[in-house]
């Protein structure tokens, strides 16, 4: 009720403070020049496409890849129309490799992608592109920029800020942003295409309502969920973080 713990005569507080990232009044005012063309970006990885959604993650147990990679499977066999047309990036992050679990988790995120490709692929197209490696946030940036969606499908998460950096570059206020109900951001993003990533079959219709949903409707919500980044960002978690140190009474 009140936020805090008593031990003895002791209280420590206990209190939510969301992190955020840096996007400012500025940022969310920018011109951000031309979007780099999707099918550009598909082809430079030898892909010939029209649309692409994102996913951005290190490569954890906890971040729901196989879920991911099993709902981008169901949805090419609910709605194959988009075979040949459209491909999900899934860029992914080694995580601690060196122990087993971790490297047991990449191989079989790579296997499941691998096996998902031989199913559905054709000649210079594929549904899955996974690119394994460490990329700087000014190489992912063209992806947050171009792509029609961006998917998080965390299994456990306290916040998940890809989730954020996505609407940040979205400086058309166009795309959608699908999140998963076990991410933290969940509950500030109201705007979100919200899925529960063990639920593979409403995961995939989630896709295809990303890929179809009215352009006003995604400036809609895009707007939206810019205006709480903006005003609940990085620097004003901080300042929440030294106003109630202040106010604590010693």
């Amino acid at each position: 009720e009140s936020f805090s713990v008593k031990i003895g005569n002791r209280f420590t507080m206990v209190k939510p403070f969301p992190i955020s990232i840096s996007f400012t009044l500025k940022d969310y005012e920018r011109d951000g020049g031309e979007v780099p063309d999707a099918s550009e970006l598909l082809r430079q990885h030898g892909i010939n496409g029209q649309q692409f959604g994102i996913g951005v993650d290190r490569i954890d147990y906890t971040k729901g890849l196989l879920e991911k990679f099993l709902a981008v499977e169901r949805f090419f066999e609910k709605y194959p129309k988009y075979t040949g047309k459209f491909t999900f990036v899934q860029i992914g992050a080694p995580s601690r490799s060196l122990l087993k679990t971790y490297s047991d988790t990449i191989s079989a995120v790579e296997n499941e992608a691998n096996r998902i490709n031989w199913k559905f692929k054709s000649k210079n197209w594929q549904p899955i592109l996974f690119l394994k490696k460490h990329h700087s946030h000014e190489e992912i940036i063209p992806f947050y920029r171009s792509a029609s969606f961006c998917m998080v499908t965390s299994l456990h998460d306290g916040m998940n800020l890809v989730a954020k950096e996505f609407i940040a570059e979205r400086d058309n206020n166009d795309g959608t942003l699908i999140l998963s109900q076990f991410a933290g951001a969940s509950h500030e993003l109201h705007g979100a295409l919200i899925i529960n990533p063990y639920d593979i079959e409403k995961s995939a219709d989630a896709i295809k309502t990303a890929l179809e949903m009215p352009i006003e409707t995604q400036q809609q919500k895009m707007k939206q969920m810019r205006r709480m980044v903006m005003s609940h960002n990085v620097y004003s978690w901080a300042s929440a973080i030294l106003r109630t140190m202040s106010s604590i009474q010693t």
